[in-house]
């Protein structure tokens, strides 16, 4: 009963931390057919006039921050299980072992950002960097 209740808990948090993410997916349809128009064409499909390597680079924006949250929930939990293991040391092996996961886990996502980033100014399209 206890885990249902944390899954519980833990599900609500996150949802409630996600909330200015999804708000931001929201984009507004333009009012004009003018320059910067999403419209293609001229005609209104909807569909927004960007390339390839955008769409992948604001997938990628958007797992980097959602990897960043999580690193930082991991840090958080690392932490309060360092502070309540009162001296044990299993309680304080599971706390490092969940802050070096946590630490490996944003290594990696930060690299994967670095190698796409590279093969984008290696591809030559260096004015579509991945930014912060």
């Amino acid at each position: 009963m206890k885990n249902i209740k944390q899954i519980a808990y833990t599900g609500i948090a996150s949802a409630l931390a996600f909330m200015p993410l999804m708000a931001g997916a929201a984009t507004p349809t333009p009012v004009g057919f003018g320059v910067g128009s999403d419209y293609v064409g001229g005609s209104e499909t909807g569909l927004a006039n960007e390339s390839f390597y955008d769409l992948i680079s604001r997938i990628l924006n958007w797992l980097l921050g959602l990897t960043g949250i999580l690193a930082v929930i991991g840090f958080v939990i690392s932490g309060i299980l360092y502070l309540t293991a009162a001296g044990d040391e299993d309680q304080v092996e599971k706390a490092k072992s969940v802050m070096m996961y946590s630490i490996i886990g944003l290594v990696v996502a930060l690299i994967g950002l670095i190698v796409v980033n590279a093969l984008s100014g290696l591809l030559g399209n260096a004015g579509g960097v991945t930014t912060f």
